[in-house]
């Protein structure tokens, strides 16, 4: 779980951060942190209390064709995903190998690294986490590397990190941090968590174990989002002290006139101009060879291979639960990845291919960042839905003020997700032909965002869902039946009373 915010995405969104608006912006990581640790933890408690995951909740909540679209939105977002991972092991074998080894191969490489890594599951889930823990601490001890010889200043790291304001931030400041919780927070993730923890063996048939259950499953999710903050946090300050209010002609100076050992082919990876630094994985690589050495370009590297390889399998993982619960079809494991890295791969190879080199291929991971924040609604709603419906919660419904709170929340965001979309088209598409597909676009979005708050707040008590009439074909009620509460049945047969006057009882 904690891997899919440590995606390349997620460290060229860092990256671009700390070169934008140096220590300003890392509050906002922080509360992405937060917020994403509070969703998770709705995730997790949907998973242990129903004993179904977030797709398989859907699979029973929603109407055939509504149910349908939410599953390609979420396939979207997978593949969006999937694809920032195939760039960024591109990118890093591309600079491991001094360019031996082009874009496009290192596309094709990620076919079968995957198969590889795939193998590893045949030798049980602990194990698998363990592989994904040593991904995680070469993140770390690499990221970390790179945090110790830039030595950014602790006072700078501290006030950006707990002081929530940006002096004199600019629109492009802005958007890099809507961009930053665009990133962090991945719609995907919130149908992997709820699916993972149904991996631990809990007994269902006892209150207590449940309790128990949900308490250390925040422990744990906090634990792994506060390693993954910190390892956000090292990338977001080596770049904030060394490339804020750097040019694209300061930092080739220091590429040509340092003693770094860099190959010649990197030192002219700048040009000469005065246009703020380009700040991506590749150009932020040779940044930091050209300062420190050509040891921290590969150990940069060796950080961003171990970031993409580890989210591939968490793509993985999160499209075979979530095509399993909304068709509520099994497919072996190796033809789900068939599946998604084709769609991942084939627009990439195309890019690599016709595009005139790496400047381009990494421009990509903005409009990828930019479908990630689009998708986010069709994940925070459906778990803000289940979690307060007492049919599918029953008495660990969520309370009256964390209602309050989480739709807040989602209005915010969904808030900025049409903001950035809005800002996002006046700077890449602005014509008469772009915005009139972007406002199709937004007429469709809107209306199916609408149509899942409807089931939202009647799940929260809001209103009555209609049972009758034309209203109910258009929404029409839960199948209330899918859902228990086997601790409540298990009470109500050692009482003598019947099943059905169980569930009964926790009806509206």
């Amino acid at each position: 779980m904690s891997i899919a915010y440590l995606d390349p995405g997620n460290i060229e969104s860092d990256l671009q951060s700390g070169a934008s608006a140096g220590f300003r912006l890392i509050w906002v990581l922080l509360l992405g942190h937060v917020l994403g640790l509070l969703l998770q933890r709705l995730c997790a408690r949907l998973g242990v209390v129903a004993g179904q995951h977030t797709a398989e909740v859907a699979y029973h909540y929603y109407a055939k064709w509504p149910r349908w679209i939410l599953w390609i939105m979420v396939e979207f977002a997978i593949i969006g995903s999937d694809m920032q991972e195939v760039i960024g092991t591109a990118i890093a074998l591309y600079l491991l190998s001094n360019k031996a080894i082009p874009l496009w191969a290192g596309v094709l490489i990620t076919i079968c690294d995957t198969f590889t890594f795939l193998f590893l599951d045949k030798y049980g889930f602990r194990k698998f986490e363990f592989f994904f823990c040593f991904l995680i601490t070469i993140m770390a001890l690499t990221f970390g590397y790179e945090f110790v010889i830039s030595a950014p200043a602790a006072s700078d790291v501290a006030k950006g990190s707990f002081f929530p304001w940006c002096k004199d931030c600019d629109m492009d400041q802005i958007l890099q941090a809507v961009s930053v919780i665009g990133a962090v927070i991945m719609p995907h993730n919130f149908y992997l968590h709820a699916a993972l923890v149904k991996s631990r063996k809990i007994d269902r048939s006892k209150k207590e174990k449940v309790v128990e259950a949900n308490k250390y499953f925040l422990i744990e999710s906090g634990i792994a989002l506060a390693c993954s903050f910190f390892i956000n946090l090292f990338v977001v300050s080596v770049f904030g002290n060394g490339m804020y209010n750097k040019s694209n002609s300061d930092i080739r100076e220091v590429c040509l006139s340092g003693n770094n050992e860099m190959p010649d082919f990197y030192r002219n990876a700048f040009d000469n101009s005065t246009d703020d630094a380009t700040s991506d994985i590749y150009h932020g690589g040779i940044f930091l060879g050209c300062t420190f050495g050509v040891a921290a370009l590969y150990i940069w590297a060796i950080g961003i291979l171990a970031s993409g390889q580890s989210s591939t399998m968490t793509g993985t993982y999160a499209g075979q639960f979530v095509m399993e619960g909304f068709l509520q079809i099994r497919i072996s494991r190796w033809k789900r990845i068939l599946i998604t890295r084709s769609l991942a791969i084939l627009p990439t190879i195309l890019v690599t291919i016709f595009s005139q080199g790496v400047d381009h291929i990494t421009g990509l991971n903005d409009l990828l960042n930019c479908i990630q924040l689009f998708q986010m609604p069709f994940a925070i709603i459906p778990v803000l839905t289940f979690t307060a419906s007492k049919f599918v919660m029953k008495e660990f419904a969520i309370s009256r003020w964390e209602k309050v709170f989480y739709l807040f929340a989602a209005a915010v965001i969904i808030t900025i997700n049409y903001f950035f979309l809005f800002e996002y088209i006046d700077e890449n598409y602005n014509s008469g032909i772009g915005w009139a597909i972007f406002g199709l676009i937004i007429l469709f979005y809107s209306i199916f965002v609408i149509y899942l708050s409807h089931y939202c707040f009647v799940a929260m008590g809001f209103y009555q869902q209609s049972t009758s009439g034309k209203f109910s074909k258009i929404f029409p009620p839960p199948n209330e039946s899918a859902f228990d509460a086997p601790w409540l049945l298990n009470d109500a047969i050692e009482d003598g009373s019947s099943t059905n006057k169980a569930i009964d009882a926790w009806k509206f």
